[in-house]
């Protein structure tokens, strides 16, 4: 009678955890790579949900019912997270960091792949043997490579993709863009891109689509989703010209039900063989060095990670964002709605 009221409560304080991504290709990478093999090695049920937006976690911090306990973010809403309380610091205690690229680290957050904004480009209106775009000087390059294009609504990645189109060296582009002139030099190449986009979309699968669709011929977007395509049979190809990278993360959200289970998840997404295996699903690229002798060297083509692509690559600053971010977007915006 003892045991079968021990087998009962322990049936029902299962141990689990509430995850919550954004969705798509990237969504079904970390389920495969991480959250279906961490489930069977530790016994832990994993819940899914996407959308994690910082405001939505400040809202269920403060009406306490915080329904997730690690979600992941890219940089910028991760900084967003950190100056509004939302996620718990990451002490060495609970998650060792020491073998992770020391540029992607974040106190707040456990690195989990690198992923760049790139061009990608149909092959139908850009066929091999002919000229194909691969910087983002040829995305502006409406004569050389002319059709319609597709840009992100968030202005993020499209501000410095336009000033380095307009010739900024990677280097210096967070420099022109802290001064009115470098603001104001960036959107003009906003007002004059604008004619030709099609769409301004919000969700990576978009500009797979519409490229796929012949709605554009060319866009900027995450590399991730523009392999899937191209793995898939799409016509479409990407350039590696230009990039802009960005580190992604796993956060703890602040008074998680489930914490304990949320630092193990931590531990096991970054240990060097799992980020290796993470790059099978998706072309993200690991954040600790120790993984790529793990990676074959045909898979290594497809990472923005390399240490290749990373030092002709921009790094998005979020500290840049987090300070100059509304009133940049409030400046997009008016540029999109004329």
């Amino acid at each position: 009678m003892v045991a079968a009221a021990a087998l009962l409560s322990g049936a029902v304080q299962a141990a689990e955890l509430d995850f919550a991504s954004w969705g798509g290709a990237y969504q079904n990478a970390i389920r495969e790579a991480w959250l279906k093999p961490f489930a069977k090695e530790t016994g832990i049920k994993v819940q899914e949900d996407t959308d994690p937006q910082v405001a939505k976690i400040r809202a269920m911090i403060d009406t306490q019912s915080v329904a997730w306990d690690v979600v992941t973010e890219n940089s910028a809403r991760l900084t967003r997270g950190i100056k509004l309380g939302v996620f718990e610091k990451i002490t060495p205690a609970m998650v060792d960091q020491t073998h992770v690229i020391a540029g992607a680290r974040n106190d707040y957050g456990v690195p989990s792949e690198i992923f760049s904004t790139n061009i990608g480009f149909s092959t139908k209106a850009f066929p091999a043997g002919k000229p194909q775009p691969s910087t983002f000087a040829d995305f502006w390059d409406v004569a050389r490579f002319p059709g319609k294009r597709t840009l992100q609504d968030d202005p993020a990645t499209v501000i410095e993709a336009a000033l380095i189109a307009d010739g900024v060296a990677p280097a210096d582009v967070y420099k022109v863009l802290s001064t009115p002139e470098g603001m104001d030099r960036a959107m003009k190449q906003i007002e004059k891109i604008k004619p030709y986009v099609a769409v301004w979309w919000k969700n990576g699968a978009e500009p797979v689509s519409a490229l796929a669709s012949g709605e554009a011929v060319m866009a900027l977007g995450w590399n991730g989703r523009f392999q899937a395509g191209m793995d898939s049979g799409l016509p479409i190809q990407m350039g590696w010209g230009n990039a802009v990278a960005q580190v992604g993360y796993f956060a703890l959200v602040k008074g998680a039900p489930h914490r304990a289970e949320g630092i193990k998840l931590l531990n096991y997404m970054s240990q060097p063989k799992n980020q290796a295996e993470f790059s099978k699903y998706i072309a993200y690229g690991p954040t600790t060095e120790a993984a790529f002798p793990l990676i074959d060297d045909a898979r290594k083509q497809r990472l923005p990670s390399t240490p290749e692509r990373l030092k002709s690559a921009l790094f998005l600053d979020s500290e840049f964002w987090d300070k100059n971010g509304p009133a940049i977007t409030e400046r997009y915006n008016q540029i999109r709605a004329r």
